[in-house]
């Protein structure tokens, strides 16, 4: 059962990977060199990715104390979880996507309220987390601090696209007043 779980977990990752790499934008030829903080910040990413495709196929790291069976049930539906809002959330963008990396604001860039977009502003950032959760769970680990420790991150980068966001994209001051940041009806 546990071998199962594992593999559900790093096929998981990797759909999510697959669909970010298939959906993503194309650069011309001329793509402007990227910044340190750029490169950090992919790198970071790349390690993470990697760090869990590595858990889902070696040992326990640390383990949880006690029965581990309800963890991984809750984990993987956690997991389960985000990984269907963050994927939903990604395609639902369509082109008005950028990285997280490099955020950008193209011309055209329209306002998108409807499927999770209706409910929450960054469902994507909710999803993602979800996902690192539910993973550390399911793989009974004490990592799970990791994802909560991300929190702070992920909020600043909110409140940055949101204020970047709210001077140039007709109806985000009012998209703002109608939803929520992270849960829907509650933050």
């Amino acid at each position: 059962m546990e071998a199962a779980l594992r593999i559900y977990l790093l096929a998981g990752l990797v759909t999510h990977k697959a669909i970010w790499q298939f959906l993503r934008p194309r650069g011309g030829l001329s793509e402007p060199a990227a910044s340190r903080a750029t490169l950090l910040t992919k790198a970071v990413k790349l390690l993470i990715l990697l760090g869990l495709a590595a858990q889902t196929l070696g040992p326990e790291v640390l383990p949880i104390a006690g029965d581990p069976a309800p963890r991984r049930f809750l984990g993987a539906a956690i997991y389960t979880a985000g990984l269907l809002v963050a994927v939903m959330a990604r395609i639902q963008l369509g082109s008005n996507w950028s990285d997280i990396e490099a955020p950008e604001i193209k011309s055209g860039h329209a306002l998108v309220a409807t499927g999770v977009y209706r409910y929450i502003r960054h469902p994507i950032y909710v999803g993602d987390l979800m996902l690192l959760l539910g993973i550390e769970l399911s793989l009974n680990s004490w990592l799970f601090t990791g994802a909560l420790a991300l929190t702070p991150f992920v909020l600043r980068q909110a409140l940055r696209e949101e204020a970047m966001l709210s001077h140039r994209v007709p109806g985000y001051q009012d998209y703002l007043q109608r939803t929520k940041r992270f849960i829907p009806f509650v933050v």
